[in-house]
């Protein structure tokens, strides 16, 4: 090194480094200002300082067996639970509704149209929707609303630990065969011949047939079995009725075709003046005498509790299935009226509604 000339400081970026990197901080701290400025200002307006993704818009399939009018009740009861828990039609979900209109070969097709559109959850109707559903999806939860027996029919492995993609509520309350039968008896003095109506294809209707069956044995009742699979078989079971001369009609829960069915079973019981007792107040509504069992509505609404889990995050799996919880006596005084039956006080007492 010549004398009188400074030795060069070492630079790993060579000439204009340094002043490159003062230039380059200058312009973050320009950049970072501008974004807390931003933020400020964005905050003060009340709106949030990073941009918000849209919500997905929540897909619900909804599969019933029956129609829209017999089904019309339930319907607008878990439509309430929903906006009950905050959600909004149209804006927060939609809803896909399939009816089989009482044509139960036409599940399948429509189960697959729902798994198709890639729904996020299916709302399924008794035990033959749900069977539909689960053959065609083994990963879209699917949600009872109710089963008559979702252990029996093996939907789900336990109540308390369902397994699988299927969870909801079930409508199983054995216990309340034998009570309607009792509720017919203090209503038709000396009754002793009482017709069932029951769908023997539904797995649960069994388990509830067999339950009535051992209650009319306990109470020396002679039951008259009417099994009704399909619509068509109305006229031939209430020819059998009829012929049999039984003297009060029973009808359990978990019957799609019957519950679709229920004014002209209604009617036919009106029309030979054959005091009447069912498992759902919709048979009351629609001119049946009484009904005792869980309230339907109240299912319903509570099976939107479960979409709503579903809906964020929880897996049908970990959901225990429900019981029924609220039960209830409705009766029709203007069809006991009309069939000449009076209905004793202490009865009347315990009924929850009474039409007149």
């Amino acid at each position: 090194m010549e004398k009188g000339k400074l030795e060069r400081p070492l630079s790993t970026g060579g000439e204009g480094s340094g002043v490159r990197m003062d230039a380059e901080k200058d312009h973050n701290m320009r950049k970072e200002f501008i974004c807390l400025a931003l933020s400020t200002m964005l905050l003060a307006l009340g709106l949030p300082a990073q941009a918000q993704q849209p919500k997905k818009i929540a897909k619900i399939g909804y599969l019933v067996p029956s129609n829209a009018a017999a089904h019309a009740p339930n319907f607008e009861a878990f439509r309430q639970g929903m906006r009950e828990l905050g959600y909004v039609e149209g804006k927060t979900f939609v809803l896909e509704l399939r009816y089989a209109e009482g044509r139960f070969e036409r599940l399948p097709e429509l189960a697959r149209e729902l798994v198709g559109l890639k729904v996020d959850v299916i709302v399924t109707v008794s035990d033959v929707a749900i069977a539909a559903v689960k053959r065609e999806t083994q990963t879209i939860p699917i949600m009872m609303a109710p089963s008559t027996d979702p252990v029996g029919t093996g939907f789900v492995a336990s109540l308390a630990r369902p397994g699988g993609n299927v969870t909801g509520l079930s409508s199983m309350s054995p216990e309340l065969s034998g009570k309607r039968l009792e509720l017919l008896r203090e209503v038709v003095p000396g009754l002793s011949r009482v017709a069932i109506i029951w769908n023997p294809d539904v797995r649960g209707a069994m388990y509830d047939y067999r339950e009535t069956e051992g209650a009319a044995r306990s109470l020396r009742l002679q039951l008259q079995s009417v099994e009704v699979p399909r619509a068509e078989d109305f006229d031939r079971a209430f020819s059998a009725i009829t012929k049999d001369r039984a003297q009060a009609l029973v009808l359990p829960t978990g019957n799609p075709v019957a519950f679709a069915n229920r004014g002209q079973i209604a009617s036919f019981a009106q029309k030979n003046r054959l005091p009447s007792i069912y498992g759902a107040k919709e048979y009351v509504d629609d001119g049946g005498l009484m009904s005792y069992g869980p309230s339907t509505p109240d299912m319903f609404r509570r099976a939107a509790t479960f979409v709503d889990k579903i809906l964020k995050g929880a897996k049908p799996a970990d959901l225990p299935v429900e019981q029924p919880t609220k039960f209830e006596l409705v009766i029709n005084l203007k069809t006991a009226q009309q069939i000449g039956v009076t209905i004793p006080p202490n009865v009347l007492a315990r009924a929850d509604k009474v039409i007149k």
